[in-house]
C-alpha cells in the first residue's frame, strides 16, 4: 500500500506492475487491505471496457457523463495527476491518487450521489448503480484489533454498515482522502459534509463525523421508525396552494368507487357548498374530478345522517367500496361498528361493533372499487385503544374476506410474526398485537397502498396539534419505516390526514393529501406532496 505512488514516472509502469506482477496476497475476499494495485487493474479494466466509445478513457468519461453535466468546470478537478500512462493501445489513468478537487466539487459529487444520480432533475448515473456501490457488498472487514481501525468497504466508498462511526447513521458513506480530506454523505438526513485541511492525525469520526451528524440529529424530530429506504424525501407544495373546501366540516375518511368518484363522510359540519342545514354529526358527500378541479357533493341520507356534536355524535373513521357496495366504519359507537350501503350512500344497514379496541377504524384502500387488492381479504387499521379522542401505543389491525365483511365471526387479527417472518392471525381478539408501535404517539390514521411504488402508506396522526407521519412497508403489516415525520407541521391545529387513492399518480410519485383545517375553523383541505 502506497507504494506505487513512487513509481508513477518510472519504469514499468505502475499498471504493468500492478497487472503483471504485483503478487496476490491473499485469495480474494477472505481478508481486507488497503490496495492501490487493484485501484490500478481496475483502472485499467474500466478503460479496456472504454475501447471505440466516445470517451475513450476515465478522466474524458468523468467530463463528459458526469462532471460537466452537475456543473464542475475544469478548472476545479483534477485526476491521474495530470497524465496518462499509454498501454496496450489504452491511455490508462491514475485512479489511486493524484486528484485534487475544489471543496464545492467535492459537494457536488456527494450531492450527486444523495439525490440517487439525478440533478436537475435529469438523470445522470442509474439510481440502481448508486445504491449498488454504497451497499456492503460482503467484502472482509478490517481486523481492527490488528491493523489501523478502519470502517468496512462497499465499492471504493467506506460506509457504515455495522456502526463503526458511532453516533452516525448506518446509511453513512465517505470518501477519505489524503491528508485527511474528506466528504460524508448521510441520506437519512439529507447531509452532505466536505472537509479540506490539514492532517488531523486523529480518528476523524471522532473529530469531524459525530459532532457534525450529533448537531443535526440532536435538532431533528425522533421519528419512530428509521428513515424509509424507498421514499428518501417527501415535498409538500407551498402553503398558498392549498385548497379548502366544506367550511366548518371535517373527518374526511375516503374511497374510489366504482363510478369514478370519490366517496367521504364529514363530521360536525354542514357538508359542502351549498351548506345543509342542521349541522351534522356525521353527513356523507361524493368527490368528483381530479385534485386539480373537483366538486364536493352532499347526499342527503336518512339512515345515515347523524345528529350530535364532538364525542356525543357518531363519525365515520373509514370509508371503502368492494364490488359496487360502500362499508363505513363508524367511531364514537362503542367502540366501532360498520355500516354499508348498495346505493352509493343514500341509504345505510348497520352491523355490528367492536367493543374491544378500535376505536377509530379505518380501511385499507387500493383501486377503483377495490382494484389492485393484495388478496381476498379487507384489512382494517385502528390505533389500539377504544376511543378516537385518546393517543395509543400502537396500531393493530383486523381482516376478514370481502365477502365476509358484514360478520363479526369472519374477522381475525393481527397477532404477531413467526420464525420466518409471517404474520400469524388469531380469531380471539383479547390477542392481538401491534403491527406498529409508537408509544404515546398513536392516534387517527389513514392506510393506502400506493401501485406506482409498490408500498404502504399510512399516514398517522401523533394528535390534535399538527403533529404526524407517514410511514411506508412493503406489506400490509411492515416492516416500516419513516417517509414523512413531523412534530409541528406549521399549520396549527391540523388532523385527520387522508390519503385518496384516486389521485396517485400512475407512477407514484404524485399524491394528495385530504386533511382538517386550516385555522381558524376546519374544512376539506387538498395539498399536493411529491415522493423522491
Amino acid at each position: 500500500p502506497g507504494w506505487m505512488g513512487d513509481f508513477w514516472k518510472r519504469k514499468p509502469d505502475p499498471f504493468t506492475i500492478s497487472l503483471y506482477q504485483a503478487p496476490v496476497i491473499f485469495p480474494p475476499g477472505t481478508r481486507y487491505h488497503y490496495s492501490n494495485t487493484g485501484m490500478a487493474a481496475l483502472s485499467y479494466a474500466v478503460t479496456a471496457s472504454l475501447r471505440g466509445a466516445p470517451e475513450p478513457d476515465i478522466r474524458t468519461l468523468l467530463e463528459t457523463r458526469i462532471f460537466t453535466p452537475i456543473g464542475i468546470p475544469q478548472s476545479d478537478w483534477s485526476i491521474g495527476y495530470g497524465e496518462a500512462t499509454d498501454l496496450d493501445g489504452l491511455k490508462v489513468v491514475a485512479n489511486w491518487g493524484g486528484g485534487g478537487f475544489t471543496p464545492r466539487a467535492t459537494a457536488r459529487v456527494g450531492q450527486l450521489l444523495l439525490q440517487r444520480g439525478t440533478w436537475d432533475g435529469r438523470r445522470i448515473v442509474g439510481g440502481e448503480w448508486i445504491e449498488k456501490m454504497v451497499a456492503y457488498g460482503g467484502t472482509a472487514i478490517p481486523d481492527r484489533m490488528k491493523e489501523e481501525p478502519r470502517a468496512a468497504s462497499a465499492l471504493c466508498w467506506h460506509i457504515n454498515m455495522d456502526g463503526f462511526w458511532q453516533g452516525v447513521p448506518r446509511d453513512a458513506f465517505a470518501g477519505l482522502g489524503a491528508g485527511d480530506q474528506t466528504l460524508l454523505v448521510v441520506p437519512s438526513l439529507n447531509l452532505v459534509v466536505v472537509r479540506n485541511g490539514g492532517d488531523l492525525n486523529v480518528d476523524r469520526a471522532s473529530i469531524l463525523f459525530r459532532p457534525v451528524v450529533e448537531a443535526i440529529v440532536g435538532r431533528a424530530p425522533k421519528a419512530p421508525y428509521p428513515p424509509s429506504a424507498v421514499i428518501r424525501k417527501i415535498t409538500f407544495d407551498p402553503e398558498s396552494t392549498i385548497v379548502r373546501k366544506a367550511i366548518d366540516s371535517d373527518n374526511w375518511p375516503i374511497t374510489w368507487a366504482d363510478d369514478g368518484d370519490l366517496y367521504t363522510s364529514y363530521g360536525d359540519g354542514f357538508g359542502f357548498e351549498p351548506f345543509i342545514r342542521p349541522k351534522l354529526s356525521m353527513g356523507v358527500a361524493k368527490v368528483a374530478g381530479d385534485a386539480t378541479a373537483f366538486q364536493g357533493i352532499n347526499i342527503r341520507s336518512e339512515s345515515g345522517e347523524r345528529l350530535g356534536d364532538g364525542k356525543k355524535g357518531l363519525k365515520a373513521s373509514g370509508m371503502l367500496m368492494v364490488d359496487g357496495v360502500l362499508y363505513m366504519w363508524v367511531r364514537n359507537a362503542g367502540n366501532s361498528q360498520i355500516a354499508w350501503s348498495g346505493d352509493h350512500g343514500v341509504s345505510w344497514q348497520w352491523g355490528f361493533r367492536f367493543d374491544k379496541s378500535f376505536g377509530s377504524p379505518a380501511f385499507l384502500n387500493f383501486g377503483k372499487n377495490y382494484a389492485g387488492a393484495r388478496d381476498e381479504y379487507v384489512y382494517t387499521f385502528s390505533q389500539d385503544g377504544n376511543s378516537a379522542y385518546g393517543i395509543d401505543d400502537g396500531v393493530t389491525v383486523a381482516r376478514a374476506p370481502k365477502s365476509g365483511l358484514r360478520n363479526r365471526g369472519a374477522y381475525e387479527f393481527f397477532e404477531r410474526f413467526d420464525a420466518g417472518g409471517k404474520p400469524v392471525w388469531t380469531k380471539d381478539i383479547e390477542k392481538r398485537g401491534p403491527v406498529f408501535s409508537y408509544p404515546g404517539g398513536c392516534q387517527r390514521l389513514d392506510i393506502v397502498y400506493n401501485p406506482g411504488i409498490k408500498r404502504y402508506l399510512m399516514a398517522l396522526s401523533y394528535g390534535h396539534g399538527g403533529a404526524w407521519g407517514i410511514f411506508d412497508a412493503p406489506e400490509p403489516w411492515g416492516p416500516w419505516t419513516t417517509a414523512f415525520h413531523t412534530e409541528n407541521w406549521g399549520l396549527g391545529g391540523t388532523h385527520g390526514y387522508r390519503l385518496p387513492s384516486k389521485w396517485i399518480s400512475p407512477d407514484g410519485r404524485t399524491m394528495y393529501l385530504v386533511f382538517s383545517g386550516v385555522k381558524p375553523n376546519d374544512a376539506f383541505c387538498v395539498r399536493r406532496f411529491t415522493l423522491e
